[in-house]
């Protein structure tokens, strides 16, 4: 029974859902912006708005914590430019801009970025 256990499975085991949210955290950290489907965007806004408000608050335990996930380059991007920028605001710090239906199976899809 899955109680309280919020957010979607994307049919997918746990293993790999985990390692499809950090690929498409790193990419969108990276590149400021990526195009997915609506529910894998959905799952990432959350995970990757809770990356950098962890980023915000500089201390030796948060960088490790986001370490375990990211690798090195994208951890220094993140705490060094991207959570800087953030300070001043409460959240909301991704915006999802709907696109329209994938031609091949009719997926919805959305570009997720960085505000």
């Amino acid at each position: 029974m899955r109680k309280r256990n919020k957010g979607n499975i994307l049919k997918r085991p746990k293993s790999q859902r985990v390692a499809l949210l950090k690929a498409l955290a790193t990419a969108l950290f990276l590149n400021g912006k990526i195009k997915t489907t609506q529910a894998k965007a959905k799952e990432l806004q959350v995970v990757s708005e809770k990356m950098i408000t962890r980023a915000r608050a500089k201390t030796m335990v948060n960088r490790r914590l986001l370490g375990q996930t990211l690798s090195p380059v994208v951890l220094k991007k993140l705490t060094d430019e991207i959570a800087p920028k953030y300070m001043d605001r409460q959240g909301g710090y991704t915006r999802i801009i709907k696109m329209g239906p994938r031609k091949s199976d009719g997926a919805s899809m959305v570009i997720i970025e960085l505000v």
